[in-house]
């Protein structure tokens, strides 16, 4: 079973505090209690790691998403301008 170092994860995988703690914990349990237990220890590191993998790439579509809005708006803008360029000069005429 992997062990669980500060180090052992990257940054976009790391675990909280708290789960860290416990992990040292369990691993400092003796082997027959720890034994048990490690099975769940990893499915709870691998769930909060894979939340966490989930909840990067939803801020990097949402960060997406807002860049994307802007360009829109500004696009809007720009044809408005146009359209009311236009309507002006036929107007005009």
């Amino acid at each position: 079973m992997p062990e669980l170092t500060p180090n052992a994860t990257t940054a976009s995988e790391e675990v909280p505090a708290d789960v860290r703690q416990l992990a040292e914990f369990i691993h400092g349990l003796p082997d027959h209690y720890s034994e048990q237990i490690l099975p769940v220890l990893d499915r709870v590191l691998e769930s909060t790691k894979r939340r966490r993998r989930i909840l990067t790439l939803v801020q990097d579509a949402l960060g997406q998403l807002r860049l994307d809005m802007k360009y829109l708006m500004f696009d809007l803008e720009a044809t408005r301008r146009e359209r009311d360029t236009y309507k002006e000069q036929l107007e005009n005429e």
